[in-house]
This record gives C-alpha cells, structure tokens and sequence, in this order.
C-alpha cells in the first residue's frame, strides 16, 4: 500500500537524539578521563591482554629475522619438476 514509505531514507529519532558530545571529536585530554570510568578489575586483564601481544609479536620478529633455517621466499624453483605448472 505504502510503497513509497518504504524508500525514505530518513534516520531514525534514536539517532537523532544522541547528545553532542558523543558526535564531537575529543581532544587526548577528553580521551585521558575516559580511562577512568574503566571498571578498576578489567585493568589487570588489560596488561596481561598487552604483555601477551607484545610478547607475541617480539617471538614472531625474532623467529623471522633471527632463525637462518627459515624460508621465506622459494627457492630452486628451475629445479622443481613443476616449476612451469600453475595449480
């Protein structure tokens, strides 16, 4: 019946009515205070979270610059019997 209903495209009022603030940028001062509302018991999860991707990360980096064992590109690729051969 409505057909044309359907086509607005207007926003909803709940988008409509979000308060200034949370559509401005922050400056790093506003992003700071943020940090406090944080529940204090996710803080330790968070430097545990941290140290396990740094750690991650340095494994990672020394495991490719370090390890001389490791290939990172192909090698003797006129030596393969289907070096010609796309799979």
């Amino acid at each position: 019946m409505y057909a044309t209903r359907a086509l607005r495209m207007a926003p909803t009022k709940r988008l409509m009515r979000l308060p200034k603030e949370d559509q401005s940028a922050h400056t790093v001062s506003q992003r700071l205070r943020k940090l406090r509302q944080i529940p204090a018991e996710l803080i330790p999860l968070g430097v545990v979270v941290g140290f396990a991707v740094f750690a991650a990360g340095y494994s990672s980096f020394r495991k490719f610059f370090v390890d001389k064992n490791l290939r990172l590109a192909r090698q003797n690729r006129k030596d393969d019997d289907h070096a010609g051969e796309h799979h």
